[in-house]
């Protein structure tokens, strides 16, 4: 398993998820890029297709977790020539593709690539999402023919929603751990 860790607007650093996901995954003896792009706290569109295309490139993972704009910013990589697909595509807590937001600004409006280049995709959201209504998160899934998963009162689904250490998405793009392992 080869997993490639994508965060949003800002990064995902500990006790963010994200970074627990990354531990876990090497803990379990998998192979995982958990890397920070470019200027996190002001970042530019094209910086960051940059800096994914040569990681992709060179790390062809078979899976890739996304969080927040880092959902945003597979979708451009979408648009872009000589992208191949993944075997599992986790989108967490995307954004709204029409998104108003000065610092991020290089990312938005966005429209829907028609080809999303992953076997399986799978949505992850919180009902109470700052950032996109939960309606259009499930337009989206159902576009792309995704699992869709609504959290109660998660927030952005980051650490400052408590989530830091969070099993189901450990279960799924790991899984289920056997009686041996432990």
């Amino acid at each position: 398993m080869k997993v490639l860790i994508l965060h949003g607007w800002g990064g995902s650093d500990a006790p963010h998820w994200q970074a627990e996901l990354a531990c876990e995954i090497a803990r379990n003896y998998g192979t995982v890029s958990f890397p920070l792009l470019d200027n996190c706290h002001f970042p530019s569109k094209n910086r960051w297709l940059k800096q994914v295309k040569q990681i992709l490139k060179e790390f062809r993972p078979d899976t890739v977790v996304c969080h927040s704009l880092a959902n945003t910013l597979w979708f451009w990589l979408c648009r872009e020539k000589g992208m191949t697909g993944v075997e599992r595509l986790f989108m967490v807590s995307p954004p709204s593709l029409q998104t108003k937001e000065n610092t991020i600004k290089t990312f938005f409006p966005c429209e829907m690539p028609k080809n999303i280049y992953a076997k399986e995709i799978h949505m992850i959201v919180s009902d109470n999402d700052p950032w996109v209504e939960t309606e259009e998160a499930q337009q989206i899934a159902s576009h792309y023919h995704a699992t869709f998963t609504t959290l109660h009162n998660a927030g952005h689904i980051n650490a400052d929603s408590g989530y830091g250490k969070w099993e189901l998405i450990e279960q799924l793009v790991i899984g289920e751990k056997n009686d041996k392992d432990l």
